[in-house]
């Protein structure tokens, strides 16, 4: 486990460039459940994504020799990674599949770094990454397997309960398990009473898998519109898989229609753009299958989505997951 020290330590790396983002309550999802709502907006951060805090924060621990970094990304962690490497003159190489959407490529470009698409699923893309680190002496910045990027990432645990100690629930999107596990050990840390839920996609959920399984476990990797969660979780998993095993109070799955429906929701009621990772607490809640028994909130964990496809799910239209056809739906409240 991750001490509670290591958490306020990572809050003194980022602080001023990663930290502060705002917590916002949504009146209509607090309507709709019945208990306050409150959305932790990471779409706020720099990159547009929560990533930027466990990035920074492993990037700042390296020694001064490093010649430069690589890491595999459904997007946005390789977007924190080259920000974080730039603002150290770093090269940084960002390894990621075919399924991937073109507009993470261009932003990770856009900051500078070298991307490399390596077959269609993460773990194809970290056997590129294994091979840079050996032949190029590049260091490896884990998406969540590495105690550096998950106390960063759990410095939104510190934040949310520095300000709402309130808080009864909080609701995590989970795929890797950085995000789940930082949150989830310094929150509980702080109150051990809080509930965090991990909450995901119905396909391709590596993280549910090897927590029900009982060890990590390999998926077929698909297509969904909660791109950011996909991805293994690694076989050897050392650190983020026993911490979210331990301290997550449940994993549960959400169905692409439910992430639409969210995703809807947070756009006419909240005006707001988020990907569909990003709202799977949102749809967990509004589905029924979590249920707050007081102050809750969700982290709206990024914003860096293809906006052509927003505005179709938007407007109502049919979209292609891969080979799953997600019927469009007009939204009413």
């Amino acid at each position: 486990m991750i001490p509670l020290a290591a958490f306020r330590a990572a809050a003194e790396t980022i602080r001023g460039i990663a930290d502060a983002t705002p917590l916002v309550p949504s009146p209509f999802h607090s309507a709709q459940v019945g208990q306050e709502v409150l959305l932790k907006l990471e779409t706020a951060q720099p990159i547009g994504a929560f990533k930027l805090r466990g990035a920074l924060n492993a990037v700042s621990a390296l020694p001064d020799e490093t010649p430069g970094v690589a890491c595999c990304s459904t997007g946005n962690h390789g977007r924190g990674v080259a920000y974080a490497a730039r603002s150290r003159g770093l090269r940084a190489v960002i390894c990621m599949s075919e399924l991937v959407p073109q507009a993470k490529f261009d932003g990770i470009r856009a900051l500078g770094a070298e991307v490399r698409i390596i077959g269609r699923s993460q773990d194809e893309a970290q056997q590129e990454v294994l091979a840079l680190c050996r032949n190029e002496g590049l260091a490896e910045i884990s998406p969540f397997d590495d105690p550096e990027v998950i106390a960063g990432q759990g410095t939104i645990g510190l934040e949310l309960m520095s300000a709402r100690p309130d808080l009864e629930l909080i609701l995590v999107p989970l795929s890797g398990g950085g995000l789940a596990a930082g949150i989830a050990a310094a929150v509980k840390a702080l109150k051990p009473s809080v509930r965090v839920i991990g909450v995901t996609m119905e396909r391709g959920a590596a993280m549910a898998a090897s927590i029900r399984a009982g060890h990590p476990v390999e998926v077929a990797e698909v297509a969904s519109l909660a791109d950011s969660l996909g991805g293994g979780i690694g076989l050897q998993n050392r650190f983020s898989y026993p911490m979210c095993r331990a301290l997550l109070d449940d994993a549960v799955l959400v169905s692409e229609e439910e992430i639409r429906d969210a995703m809807q929701a947070l756009y006419f009621e909240d005006r707001m753009v988020a990907e569909g990772a990003s709202v799977t607490g949102l749809a967990a809640l509004a589905s029924g299958k979590v249920r707050a028994r007081g102050p809750v909130a969700t982290v709206v964990t990024g914003r860096n989505l293809d906006m052509g496809l927003h505005a179709r799910i938007m407007a109502g239209k049919d979209v292609m997951l891969g080979d799953y056809s997600l019927k469009g739906r007009t939204y009413a409240a």
